[in-house]
């Protein structure tokens, strides 16, 4: 089986379909022919349009930019191993927890979720200029120095790359997290005022000034009474979507919103008579039929107020009876247009409202705008969403200590206003902390009946207090203990579970080789490539994510004519070697009909059944042998 691709490879093949004429094939190091892309070409094919050397143009450079665009691009050395332990409702929960460093977890989800998630939202560590810093992305380490290596290391105030330590940390992020997000997925990043222009930056060139939505200021308003020059009340939430020609409107109204505004009417109604520069007097004509607001009754020409009425009006049956002209400045002419080119039937405006229009007994012709029950209004100033003491104290009463947790109901409403109750949205959080992320998706999810779900990742991060040993254990117990909480007073049933799984080793030995390196002693030795210690299981999850299955898809357990077996969407798995594999396994599994089987070499006995299990199982099943 392959490793996934790394995303330079991907990017040579995206060239390769753009831009046919510029492939061609060199030789790797060892010998092998590979694909490239001829430079030269590429420059004669792009022309004028091509930026060189040290001509001036606009970006945000910093020292290790380019070193972090290269460790982003490398592909994922790590596996997920499920912890059934300390999951809850592992085989039927679609919500994932990942223990490890969320750049490995980034990488490695590439092939599963790329273009699925349609949500991304992260609260990453501030740059405050404290010795504590996240994340120390190490370029080249060995397998024994990931597992051990410290969470946090110092991004002093004083270390002349203050900036650039950040950058670049935040920099090889973003850049695998746009693949992730669907054509109309969104990304929201928690941020203050310390890096917000240089992130504002960053963030332009990674998914395009076209794609700023908004910069949301979130009012943060406790502890307002210290006294201070100027007391900063307030931090960012920066939105980008993936493609904002593709983003639905928001479906949410914000929670401040007066009842009595008349966003909340289901019927608008107003004239179009609108006099002034902006809209000078011209004359509509109203066609025989046009409707009325009155059944019967009789307008006389008039040119003393608007609109004047420039011919008699007759209504029957809440019907003109003829042709008729009336002259003023409109406010809606060309919607009204429309709307008797499609022979006086209800039409959209360009917020999706259905409109009609009709004359009144004063001969005023007004428009009636039903609002669509999914409207929504949301304005770029988050008010009254919580404060961090707030939620500080709810941990507390659950014997959670976790400093500056950002509000649940500020994190639920942002979820809101992106995702709709039928979307089944994946949101991912990268940067967990106390999972408030989660928190959010459950009573999102509890408010309308919706079924999201949701990836978060944190590395488990030493932790100060007592209670727990790291972050991640922590995380892990919010929730637990907000599911609960969220099920209990909403009287929802939803799904509270999730898998917890750890990224390190992959399960299997790299058993790629190059001539010179085989040795006949070492044939043996390789035929099982799984690390001792390795369950089936953690098997299965190497093969679903080197397949792209999504590792939260529901998980069957069952046994398959004596042999214990994994079913997992389209997948039937057999990973356990003992009882050595059958002929009866091979029937049941055609009878079973998966897409995809997977089996290791080693439950092989002889060569008879290799050599016949294709056949055996029959056509259009995709056999795999790790």
């Amino acid at each position: 089986m392959t490793r996934p691709p790394d995303r330079t490879a991907r990017n040579v093949a995206l060239l390769a379909e753009l831009f046919p004429a510029c492939v061609t094939e060199v030789r790797s190091p060892d010998g092998t022919p590979r694909t490239a892309i001829d430079l030269d070409l590429l420059r004669t094919e792009l022309g004028e349009y091509l930026v060189e050397g040290p001509r001036e143009r606009f970006h945000l450079d910093w020292p290790g930019k380019r070193d972090a665009l290269l460790a982003a691009n490398r592909p994922a050395v790590r596996a997920l191993r499920p912890d059934r332990a300390v999951s809850e409702d592992f085989d039927r929960t679609r919500n994932l927890f990942i223990e490890g460093d969320n750049l490995d977890a980034l990488r490695l989800l590439q092939e599963t979720y790329l273009s699925k998630v349609k949500v991304i939202y992260i609260d990453p560590p501030y740059n405050t200029g404290s010795d504590r810093f996240v994340y120390p992305d190490r370029f080249r380490e060995r397998a024994d120095d990931y597992r051990t290596r410290a969470g946090l290391v110092g991004n002093l105030a004083t270390d002349g790359r203050f900036h650039s330590n950040w950058l670049s940390m935040m920099y090889q992020r973003l850049t695998l997290a746009r693949t992730l997000l669907r054509p109309d997925g969104v990304l929201l990043i928690s941020i203050n005022d310390v890096e917000q222009a240089n992130l504002r930056r960053i963030c332009d060139e990674i998914f395009g000034e076209a794609n700023f939505l908004t910069q949301f200021v979130w009012l943060n308003e406790g502890n307002v009474d210290q006294q201070s020059a100027i007391k900063g009340v307030h931090e960012y939430v920066l939105a980008y979507a993936r493609d904002l020609t593709r983003l639905g409107r928001p479906a949410i109204i914000d929670p401040n919103i007066e009842e009595e505004s008349k966003l909340f009417n289901e019927r608008i109604e107003n004239s179009i008579t609108k006099n002034g520069p902006a809209n000078p007097e011209s004359t509509i004509t109203l066609p025989r039929g046009f409707p009325a607001w009155f059944d019967n009754g009789y307008i006389a020409p008039r040119d003393d107020k608007y609109p004047k009425i420039l011919d008699p009006i007759t209504v029957e049956n809440g019907r003109t009876t003829q042709q008729t002209r009336l002259k003023s400045g409109w406010s809606s002419r060309n919607l009204l247009e429309l709307f008797i080119a499609n022979g006086c039937t209800p039409i959209q405006d360009a917020k999706g409202r259905t409109t009609t229009f009709a004359l009144t007994d004063r001969g005023a012709i007004y428009y009636a705008k039903h609002r669509p029950p999914d409207a929504g209004h949301v304005v770029s100033v988050l008010r009254n969403m919580g404060t961090t003491k707030q939620n500080s104290a709810m941990l507390a009463g659950w014997g959670i200590e976790f400093s500056y947790p950002k509000p649940v109901f500020l994190i639920e409403f942002l979820i809101r206003t992106f995702t709709t109750a039928n979307d089944d949205a994946l949101v991912l959080d990268f940067f967990a902390g106390s999972a408030t992320t989660a928190h959010a998706v459950f009573r999102a999810n509890a408010a309308d009946g919706g079924n999201r779900r949701f990836v978060l990742v944190q590395y488990p991060e030493p932790y100060p207090g007592p209670g727990f040993d790291t972050i991640a254990d922590l995380a892990r117990e919010r929730i637990r203990r907000s599911g609960a909480e969220v099920k209990a007073q909403r009287a929802w049933a939803g799904d509270t579970g999730f898998r917890s799984l750890r990224l390190d080793l992959p399960s299997l030995k790299d058993a790629r080789r190059e001539p010179h390196e085989i040795r006949q002693k070492d044939l043996e030795h390789d035929a099982d490539r799984a690390l001792p210690g390795r369950t089936g299981e953690d098997l299965l999850f190497d093969v679903l994510i080197r397949f792209g299955v999504d590792p939260a898809e529901p998980i069957d357990r069952h046994h398959i004519a004596g042999h214990a077996a994994f079913t997992a969407g389209d997948l039937l798995a057999c990973l356990d070697t003992h009882p050595p594999y059958t002929p009866e396994l091979f029937a049941e599994a055609a009878r079973r009909r998966p897409a995809r089987m997977v089996l290791r070499d080693a439950g092989f006995t002889g060569d008879e059944l290799r050599i016949n299990a294709e056949r055996l199982l029959g056509p259009g099943i995709d056999l795999r042998v790790l």
